[in-house]
C-alpha cells in the first residue's frame, strides 16, 4: 500500500531502494543478477485514492523502474486497486476461447469424454489462483461450461445441471479456503499459513467467554472493508467461523478415519 503523506512516501521509497540494493549485492555474491528489465513497480491503494498514487520511478540499482498499472505474478494479474478485474477478464477470455474450440468436438465424442475435456481445460484454469478472487462477484463462466456439456440454451435454468455435475460456483473458492484452514489447524500446511490462525480457546483474554468453548478462530482486525476483509487471514477465518459445529466435527472425524485407514 502506498503511504498517504508525500514526505512519508519519499522516505519509504528511499528505504525500498536501499533494500533492493542489498538484495542486488547478495545476488551478485551468489553469482546471480537482478534483472531490472523484468521488474515492475505497483503501488496499491483503494479506488478512491488512485489519483493520490505517486508517479515517480523507483531506483533499482543504477536503473529506474517506472510505475505499472498492473503486474503479473505466477500467472495472476494484480491491479493497483486490488479489484482483480484484469485477472477475471483474462481468465474469462481464455476459458471462453477454449470452450468455443471444444464445441466443435461435442458431437464427435462421448458425453463423459467431453465433460472430462471441459474439466481438464476449463475448470483447471478457474481453479488456478482462485483464492485471490475471494470477495469478487461471481461470473457466469461455470454456467456457460455446463450449458456446453448438456446442450442447454441460455434461457434454461442451470442450477440443477450444476448440481448434477457436482460443480460449485463461488463456493469453489470458499471450499478451498476452508480446506486450507483445516490443514493448517492440523499441522499439515506450511508454517507461514498456520501462524495466521489462532483458536479462541488459546487466547487468555477469551477463555472466559462463551465463544472460547467453540472451535472458532480469532478474527484479525482490518482497516479497510474493501481490501482488508479480503486478505487471506481475515477471509479464511470469517469463512471458518461461519461453519456449523457439526460440519467441523464431521470434517475432523473424516480426517482421522482416513489417517487410520492409511496407517492400519
Amino acid at each position: 500500500m502506498a503511504p498517504a503523506d508525500p514526505l512519508q512516501f519519499m522516505c519509504f521509497q528511499q528505504r525500498l531502494s536501499a533494500c533492493l540494493d542489498n538484495v542486488a549485492t547478495w545476488m551478485r555474491t551468489n553469482r546471480l543478477q537482478l534483472n531490472t528489465n523484468r521488474t515492475d513497480l505497483l503501488w496499491c491503494s483503494t479506488a478512491r485514492r488512485q489519483h493520490q498514487l505517486p508517479t515517480t520511478a523507483l531506483r533499482v540499482g543504477p536503473d529506474l523502474v517506472s510505475l505499472s498499472p498492473w503486474v503479473r505474478d505466477f500467472g495472476i494479474f494484480i491491479n493497483a486497486d486490488l479489484s482483480m478485474y484484469i485477472q477475471v477478464q483474462w481468465t474469462v477470455a481464455s476459458c471462453f476461447a477454449t470452450l468455443r474450440q471444444l464445441r466443435s468436438l461435442r458431437r464427435s465424442v462421448l458425453a463423459y469424454a467431453y465433460q472430462s475435456l471441459v474439466v481438464a481445460l476449463v475448470l483447471s484454469r478457474l481453479d488456478y489462483g482462485n483464492i485471490t478472487l475471494i470477495g469478487i462477484p461471481a461470473y457466469q463462466l461455470l454456467s456457460s461450461a455446463a450449458r456446453s456439456i448438456t446442450g442447454l440454451r441460455r434461457s434454461d435454468h442451470i442450477t440443477d445441471t450444476l448440481a448434477s455435475l457436482h460443480w460449485l460456483r463461488s463456493e469453489r473458492i470458499q471450499y478451498k479456503l476452508v480446506t486450507m484452514v483445516f490443514w493448517s489447524l492440523h499441522g499439515l500446511a506450511s508454517l507461514y499459513l498456520s501462524d495466521d490462525f489462532h483458536r479462541l480457546v488459546d487466547i487468555p483474554l477469551q477463555r472466559r467467554l462463551r465463544s472460547a468453548s467453540s472451535l472458532q478462530l480469532d478474527v484479525p482486525r482490518t482497516h479497510r472493508h474493501t481490501i482488508g476483509d479480503r486478505a487471506f487471514a481475515a477471509a479464511t477465518v470469517t469463512l471458518w467461523n461461519s461453519l456449523t459445529h457439526d460440519v467441523i466435527i464431521s470434517m475432523t472425524t473424516f480426517f482421522f478415519l482416513v489417517v487410520l485407514e492409511v496407517f492400519t
